[in-house]
């Protein structure tokens, strides 16, 4: 039969052995790195390998610090740019640490890294912004500043075993009660755009609306004298077709100037009292030209 104080020893020394594999071993994961302290003192290189590794029980201590870029987003601040402007600006930082034992040293932890940056941010900021423009904040220098800023912040940390990856300002905008002031004077700004270029339309609209009344005006001007130059011609023709006609005929240009003479008198409504012997119907009382007047074709006068 077992003893039973064979039984509490191997309890007892599953217990001690327990106890001093938690003490005394330790895992370092790939994110991170390990320093050795003996009362707060570094006692070995620092501990870059993940993996299981063994201290001191009691007397040791180790301190895990993050071998992973870190973040700082740093707070809005209100800067003053060129000209006393104010323009409020977010910022951030990526770093990692690369020194472990001075970062340990000065700082202790992220928490007092993220302090010391953004300090040293802030004062990159108001220094390397304050020189420069809005519009060079905005668009034209943004990429040059902040290569400024980031050297100024890096430089700072290296005192801290810290290494500056990047700065970046993620927004600048004006405070809220400049804006408003900005947005009405660039509304009033392209209000008075517009209503020159309504008044530069309106004013070339006349010009054309007034060079083509002129084309018009002279197009029939020209043609009406075209018109009169080619009735004149034609009336002319006329004329001397008359004249050769009367020369050759002159009896017959007669009798068909007559004809002519009762269509447009007899075609009308009026009423013309004539005596038969006018010579207005000599072609009526004697249709020969040239013949004499016959004696039968007295009477009373005809009434039309």
């Amino acid at each position: 039969m077992r003893s039973p104080l064979g039984g509490v020893a191997i309890l007892i020394l599953l217990v001690v052995a327990l106890f001093l594999a938690v003490n005394v071993l330790f895992t370092v994961d790939p994110t991170e790195q390990a320093l050795v302290l003996n009362f707060g003192r570094p006692v070995r290189d620092l501990i870059d390998a993940p993996g299981l590794h063994a201290k001191w029980p009691f007397v040791e201590n180790v301190v895990y610090i993050d071998k992973r870029i870190l973040a700082l987003d740093n707070e809005r601040q209100e800067v003053l740019v060129q000209g006393n402007q104010r323009l409020e600006v977010d910022a951030f930082v990526r770093y990692r640490i690369a020194d472990a034992l001075k970062f340990y040293q000065s700082v202790g932890t992220t928490a007092g890294a993220d302090a010391q940056l953004g300090g040293m941010l802030n004062s990159a900021l108001r220094r390397t912004l304050g020189e420069a423009s809005i519009t060079d904040i905005v668009r034209d220098k943004r990429d040059a500043l902040m290569g400024a800023i980031l050297a100024q912040v890096k430089s700072g940390a290296e005192r801290f075993g810290l290494d500056v990856v990047d700065v970046r300002i993620k927004r600048a905008d004006l405070p809220a009660e400049n804006s408003e002031a900005v947005f009405h004077r660039m509304q009033t700004e392209r209000q008075q755009q517009a209503a020159t270029f309504r008044a530069q339309g309106s004013q070339q609209s006349q010009t054309i609306k007034a060079e083509a009344d002129r084309k018009v005006t002279v197009t029939i001007a020209q043609a009406q004298q075209e018109s009169e130059q080619i009735r004149g011609q034609g009336d002319a023709e006329r004329n001397r077709i008359f004249a050769e006609s009367f020369g050759k005929d002159p009896d017959f240009f007669a009798f068909y100037r007559s004809m002519q003479a009762y269509e447009a008198s007899l075609k009308t409504d009026s009423r013309i009292i004539l005596s038969p012997r006018s010579d207005f119907f000599r072609y009526f009382s004697n249709p020969t030209p040239g013949a004499a007047p016959s004696p039968a074709s007295g009477g009373a006068p005809a009434t039309q």
